[in-house]
């Protein structure tokens, strides 16, 4: 599957399972499909919802500091990439 990089997490929230993410390149939406690799990390997962500043959102472009629900725990630098069809 082609993917491509967007960001990067830059903190995750254990009790509540959620990854904060610095968006670089390009936009994220609900529904698109993302892929988390770092040196111990690596799932692919369907974005369910992003929030900005504890506020949900439909879709996230570059330069957005964004929180997603992760389905596995994930550290800080790993990077995240967009899953393209």
């Amino acid at each position: 599957m082609p993917e491509e990089e967007i960001g990067k997490v830059s903190g995750y929230f254990a009790k509540i399972g959620v990854a904060a993410i610095k968006l670089t390149h390009g936009a994220l939406s609900v529904g698109d499909t993302i892929r988390i690799k770092g040196h111990t990390t690596d799932f692919t997962q369907v974005v369910e919802s992003i929030q900005i500043e504890h506020q949900n959102v439909q879709t996230a472009k570059a330069g957005d500091s964004i929180g997603i629900k992760a389905k596995d725990h994930v550290r800080d630098h790993d990077k995240v990439y967009k899953v393209t069809e």
